[in-house]
């Protein structure tokens, strides 16, 4: 499966009193990388919403590997990694771009299932809109 990449600049205010990345704003790297993950397919999340579908988080894990600090430029791959009726989680990979070309730093890992769900917050089938834009070798054998 091909991921997704996107380039973010940490800001000042997502860092501690000690410089370092908040554990919590990787959950918003990874919700800025699933929105660009579905547009990058073309499928901004506004057409999700005019077609009465939602897309609410059940699970979010993250590991942390290294800390990011303020105005590294991290490198978020995103990639699907299960397909169900009515779910779909997606992976992540967060690194450090390093200077020179060198390695990127691995500094979390992680993935988000979400759920399809209507105006009333119910659980609905993920919509054809979503499943028609998803190119077929990027959907995991159930």
């Amino acid at each position: 499966m091909k991921p997704s990449i996107i380039k973010l600049r940490v800001r000042y205010p997502e860092t501690d009193k000690m410089g370092v990345v908040h554990h919590t704003n990787y959950f918003v790297y990874f919700e800025i990388a699933r929105l660009e993950y579905l547009r990058g397919l073309g499928l901004p999340y506004s057409e999700l919403e005019k077609d009465n579908t939602q897309l609410a988080v059940l699970e979010a894990h993250c590991k942390y590997k290294a800390p990011a600090r303020f105005d590294d430029v991290l490198v978020v791959e995103t990639w699907l990694s299960g397909l169900t009726a009515a779910q779909m989680e997606l992976s992540y990979r967060i690194c450090r771009e390093e200077p020179g070309g060198e390695t990127p730093t691995l500094l979390a890992e992680g993935h988000t299932k979400l759920v399809c769900i209507d105006e009333d917050l119910k659980p609905k089938r993920i919509p054809d809109i979503i499943r028609n834009i998803l190119p077929p070798e990027d959907i995991p054998a159930e």
